[in-house]
């Protein structure tokens, strides 16, 4: 069994998400197809395929969240520390085309979450950073073409 990576924050995330699938959606999903049950014929009621859709979303995320927690290997990265890229790094980088200075954290896949600054360590421009530190160079293909970026620094909450 392949174990994720993973930080403290992430795994609370997911486990919140898990609770939340478990104690509120679960049941609320279970009262709209008890609902929609009681309209009658079943074959055309949009509301009863609807909510048998949801229930099976929510239930395929439930078996994923569940999943991904058992494989967790959870990495506290108050522990970290050096001067090299590496997973739970925050990374300051400055990219050398536009002069624009952007941070972020390292992360498991599954916690990865670009409005917080958080990349997952499998993304392109994470697996440029690892093994590298401040002042040395990286570049990134992306859909614009190659990008250069510059390290400026690297840290460990």
């Amino acid at each position: 069994m392949d174990k994720i990576p993973m930080t403290e924050d992430g795994q609370k995330r997911l486990i919140e998400e898990l609770k939340i699938l478990k104690t509120v959606e679960r049941p609320l999903i279970v009262k709209a197809i008890a609902d929609a049950r009681s309209n009658g014929d079943l074959s055309e009621n949009a509301e009863y395929h609807a909510a048998r859709e949801k229930q099976s979303f929510i239930e395929g995320r439930v078996a994923e969240i569940e999943d991904i927690i058992s494989k967790a290997e959870i990495i506290d990265v108050s522990l970290l520390s050096g001067s090299v890229v590496k997973f739970g790094a925050s990374v300051t980088i400055i990219n050398l085309e536009d002069k624009k200075e952007s941070k972020y954290q390292l992360v498991g896949e599954f916690e990865a979450d670009i409005e917080s600054k958080k990349i997952s360590v499998t993304s392109p421009i994470a697996r440029a950073l690892i093994g590298k530190k401040k002042g040395d160079y990286i570049e990134v293909s992306t859909p614009k073409g190659i990008t250069s970026y510059e390290i400026k620094s690297v840290r460990f909450k």
